[in-house]
């Protein structure tokens, strides 16, 4: 019985915590907002015109970033293939579901072996199959980008120096496409590929933010199709493009390490109460069984959990510094 009774706390609590992950983090983290800004970059602010060549030019454009904003308005969440290309995987939906389906049977199996009850198995079940897949489908796409950033600065300055010493856009691209790491290297690949079938350079390059949504990938792309459509000096373009990239890789760092000190302290009070309990357990163990062996014990129990995992969002939200 006390076993059924702690299988079931834990389901409660791995169930709360893949919905809440799945659907609430969104929210709290702050990446609503953050998706609203980057959508943002590609709005066109009105332009005062003042000559005929001006005006030209400058219809141009703002006529590149509303076609910009246009096709890179979507949903805020994208599809499940566009996030499971964006993580990096070639898998496609037919088998994102069936190794969900296979995480969950495997946990259900393993649970009910182990005599916790089908009540039980059924909860890790679901957890396994609905919660683990999606948690590890985004933390491989953060991985991916944090990645893609570092090495991000670097290629565009590789490209502004084959611009300046003479080489076509294309050549300089097919550089990074041969040379750079991955994940650099296959989303190069994929322009270069993409811009030989026919569709142009402009437009090859924007779909980069459709495979890696970061507002860097946005800058280059918006970069790259006004040039392609207006003229300019892409050189010069690219190398102020890079030290804007350099200076907010540098802020990135900068924040993550002001924030240190806040997170250190969300960690330990996060896990203060569990260790606490713990202790107690160890030196005192009837004491403390109290709050699982008896029905007001479960519901405090229950309870605290649902106020520890919303004080976690919480803090969570509070040390998420967007810029």
């Amino acid at each position: 019985m006390k076993l059924q009774t702690i299988a079931l706390f834990s389901l409660v609590t791995v169930a709360i915590g893949g919905i809440g992950w799945v659907f609430v983090y969104p929210i709290l983290s702050g990446e609503r907002k953050m998706e609203k800004r980057r959508d943002s970059v590609a709005r066109a602010e009105p332009i005062a015109r003042t000559g005929r060549a001006q005006k030209s030019r400058r219809e141009q454009v703002e006529e590149s970033l509303r076609d910009l904003e246009i096709r890179q308005k979507k949903d805020k969440r994208p599809p499940l293939a566009a996030r499971i290309t964006q993580a990096g995987l070639t898998w496609s939906k037919r088998k994102f579901f069936l190794v969900c389906a296979a995480l969950g049977i495997v946990a259900f199996v393993l649970v009910l072996g182990a005599g916790f009850g089908i009540l039980a198995a059924l909860g890790f079940g679901f957890a396994a199959a609905f919660g683990a897949p999606f948690w590890l489908l985004s933390y491989l796409k953060k991985r991916r980008e944090n990645r893609f950033l570092r090495m991000f600065p670097d290629a565009v300055d590789v490209i502004t120096r084959g611009i300046k010493a003479g080489l076509p856009l294309l050549d300089s691209l097919r550089v990074i496409a041969n040379e750079a790491e991955e994940p650099l290297r296959g989303e190069f690949r994929a322009i270069v590929d993409t811009q030989a079938i026919g569709m142009p350079l402009g437009e090859a390059c924007a779909k980069l933010y459709e495979h890696m949504p970061l507002p860097e990938a946005n800058f280059f792309g918006i970069v790259i199709s006004i040039q392609q459509k207006s003229g300019g000096n892409l050189s010069e373009t690219l190398g102020n493009l890079s030290r804007v990239l350099r200076d907010r890789k540098k802020m990135k760092a900068k924040i993550q390490a002001m924030s240190m000190e806040a997170k250190a302290s969300a960690v330990i009070i996060a896990a203060l109460p569990i260790a606490v309990m713990t202790l107690v357990y160890i030196t005192s163990p009837t004491y403390i069984e109290l709050l699982w062996t008896h029905p007001i014990g479960q519901i405090m129990m229950l309870g605290c959990a649902t106020w520890m995992f919303m004080g976690v969002m919480v803090m969570k939200k509070m040390i998420n510094f967007d810029f």
